[in-house]
């Protein structure tokens, strides 16, 4: 029986997956460092969808060059050609069929391709950017539509195959996947017979080894992952927190792998291999929310996944909203309470940034343009998703309600695709008898720019001494001209708070002073009472700099500088070069910074910081 065609439309892709669909992927990866590329060849199985079948296969690419394309079995060679470049979405890569397949048909089709050093999901590190400093390391980042920079293949989240791979690096080095270690000869085969074959020989010469994987769960483009350095078995660790929420965990095993510091993300959640920052080193263990994000999205994302970036809030919004109810497990409600509390306060802010008017700050944005939807990237997804499922979970009758229609929407979906419409029927259909649901304006919510159409209720008890004091330093000085500090205040303020309660006194008094920033000699006391000039936790440094950027603080200048030298997360680069080009005194130290550490930064990071400093 032929496969039903996806429902949805993904504007990002120029495949034609809609048409041919890929059911199994077998890479063959041969890893140069010399010459920062990766000598490919993939093994591609696709099936025609229902109603109809086609006389071509359809991938994305971006960069890639591609020697030939053949049938298999057999080996016949392919006619293939390489379409007009998109400057955000690639070439298509078409490769002719023997025959039209009817629908449910199958075709195996190899490519063979080298990637571009340039490409945006890889990058090379030499050995001195690395903490060991004496071999080369490579990782990739796929999400969104990276992917066609790395493999031809079908990018959109809409397609979802399991895949097996062979990886050849240089000896010592080893390889890891975002799939389970196999052995040679089994499912992953035996050796790289796809890039060594005509066409094309080895990347380099010296001893090598090959390391196999497979990864049985299907899973789209861009959770395909690779790491190839000198590094020791990741630590393993177990996802039963989410399990008691969400079921079963399906992938088999869970490992976290600490990247160097210029992965541009906290984490990225490829399945078996969590990809993490070393900005969650900040020996407080205070930054554990950011692990739980990554293993809710073992269920929200990996296992459900959108069908389209314009549904990105199923992904994010949904693991924000597990995330937050693993921490509620583990630390108590009130912890849950604060984050939500924080979140909201977030999302404001971003819509205030973005433009309460602007596409980019609908739960569902429109991308029917077909550009880059990292362009659309931002708080929105996670805290607008997560401030809508809130609603939902409070209207239908609280956690006792709602947490079993959790799991269960989350097993009706697995290993599937969906879009919003999709999981709105399943919602309005589970809760028919909740009349509720009857005045909700889904359209609102939905499909409207701007803040939520209705408000949420938080218990803000955590944020209380936060806020207490943040209002305490504004009213000292409430026109910025420099008065003392609030009578009374000293290191005792903070003493035995949490990351969490410095960033949000910090953010708060951000708020507050929006209009008036603090003056110079308010952040300088601050700084000589509670010790932010030399702050470990990277939250609450990014924070504190910021205040300090806009109060027009000489001081916190090279500290700032320091600090985009130190890290890669756009978490903390994007606002601070932001902060840094709106200051009179910060635009040129931005400058500098970035032109010394753009080529450091990951091409997703230095794409993105680069269009923040060209912003008016």
């Amino acid at each position: 029986m032929a496969a039903p065609a996806p429902a949805a439309v993904d504007h990002t892709t120029r495949s034609n997956y809609r048409e041919l669909r890929e059911v199994a992927r077998h890479y063959e990866l041969d890893v140069d460092f010399g010459r920062s590329v990766i000598e490919g060849y993939a093994r591609i199985t696709v099936e025609a969808a229902a109603p109809g079948g086609a006389a071509a296969l359809v991938l994305d690419t971006r960069g890639l060059t591609v020697d030939r394309a053949e049938q298999l079995p057999g080996g016949e060679a392919l006619e293939f050609d390489l379409g007009e470049a998109h400057p955000a979405l690639g070439a298509p890569l078409s490769v002719r069929l023997p025959s039209p397949l009817p629908p449910g048909g199958r075709a195996q089709v190899g490519v063979r391709f080298r990637t571009a050093p340039d490409a945006s999901a890889l990058q090379f590190l030499e050995p001195s950017m690395t903490a060991g400093g004496r071999h080369p390391y490579l990782f990739s980042q796929c999400q969104a539509i990276h992917a066609r920079s790395f493999v031809p293949c079908q990018d959109t989240p809409a397609v979802k195959a399991p895949y097996t791979a062979a990886v050849r690096v240089a000896r010592p080095l080893t390889a890891l996947m975002s799939a389970v270690p196999a052995a040679a000869g089994e499912e992953a085969g035996e050796g790289l017979p796809g890039v060594d074959g005509p066409g094309g020989a080895a990347a380099g010469g010296g001893e090598t080894s090959v390391f196999y994987f497979s990864q049985r769960v299907p899973v789209p483009s861009y959770l395909l992952a690779l790491a190839a350095g000198q590094q020791p078995p990741p630590p393993q660790t177990h996802a039963r927190p989410g399990e008691a929420i969400a079921g079963p965990y399906v992938w088999g095993r869970y490992d976290l792998l600490l990247l160097p510091p210029s992965f541009p993300y906290g984490g990225m959640e490829n399945p078996c291999l969590t990809f993490v920052t070393p900005t969650l080193l900040a020996g407080d263990r205070s930054l554990t929310n950011v692990v739980a994000h990554e293993i809710a999205h073992s269920w929200t994302g990996n296992l459900v996944t959108n069908a389209s970036w314009e549904d990105f809030w199923l992904n994010e919004g949904w693991t924000v909203f597990l995330e937050r109810k693993i921490l509620g497990r583990l630390q108590g409600e009130a912890a849950l309470q604060f984050a939500a509390a924080r979140g909201a306060m977030q999302l404001a802010e971003e819509v205030a940034r973005i433009g309460p008017n602007h596409n980019f700050t609908r739960l569902v944005p429109d991308l029917s343009g077909g550009g880059d939807p990292d362009d659309a990237f931002s708080r929105i997804p996670y805290e607008k998703g997560f401030y809508f499922l809130y609603y939902i979970q409070q209207l239908v009758g609280g956690p006792e309600a709602f947490e079993p229609f959790v799991k269960d929407y989350l097993q009706h979906f697995a290993f599937k695709t969906l879009t919003t419409a999709e999981f709105l029927s399943f919602l309005r259909a589970y809760f028919k008898d909740c009349p509720a649901l009857e005045g909700v304006d889904w359209d609102a919510w939905l499909y409207a720019p701007g803040m939520p159409p209705a408000s949420n209720a938080y218990d803000a008890s955590l944020a209380a001494a936060a806020d207490a004091l943040a209002t305490k330093w504004h009213t000292a000085d409430v026109m910025g001209i420099g008065a003392d500090p609030p009578a009374g205040a000293g290191p005792g303020d903070i003493e035995g708070w949490g990351s969490d309660q410095l960033v949000a006194f910090l953010a708060k008094l951000s708020e507050l002073r929006s209009l008036t920033p603090l003056h110079p000699r308010a952040t300088r006391a601050m700084a000589a009472l509670y010790g932010f000039d030399a702050a470990v936790n990277c939250e609450v440094k990014c924070e504190w700099l910021k205040l300090c950027i806009s109060a027009g603080d000489e001081a916190a200048l090279p500290l700032a500088s320091d600090f985009l030298a130190s890290v890669g997360r756009m978490k903390f680069l994007r606002p601070l070069y932001r902060a840094l080009r709106r200051s009179k005194k910060g635009a040129e130290v931005a400058g500098r910074a970035f032109e010394a550490n753009a080529a450091r930064y990951h091409p997703i990071a230095r794409k993105m910081v680069a269009a923040d400093l060209a912003a008016q």
